[in-house]
């Protein structure tokens, strides 16, 4: 499995790079800090599998990093290469977000 750091993310966005950005934590979660993407929840992601782009590197996040990680277990075992998990969750960006 494939793991990206949110400075990678940030120097991805600088490059102009095309990718897709998943939280797939909670509404209620999401509401209180995240870096943007599209939201669509852990247990809506099997059933939602389709809204994920196949042509372009993935990254999905969560709060520690297990929750995408299980989800890019299951789609990797359906076929698919391009994900990246977000490297330790989004749990120690927080306080950088919060400020």
């Amino acid at each position: 499995m494939k793991e990206i750091s949110l400075d990678q993310i940030n120097q991805w966005i600088q490059e102009q790079r095309v990718f897709q950005l998943i939280d797939v934590r909670t509404a209620g979660e999401r509401a209180q800090y995240q870096i943007g993407g599209e939201n669509i929840p852990f247990d809506e992601l099997m059933q939602r599998k389709s809204e994920i782009n196949t042509d372009r590197p993935v990254i999905l996040y969560c709060e520690k990093g297990i929750r995408s990680l299980l989800i890019i277990q299951r789609l990797e075992a359906l076929g698919y290469s391009n994900l990246y998990n977000l490297k330790h969750g989004i749990k120690p960006y927080a306080e950088k977000l919060l400020k």
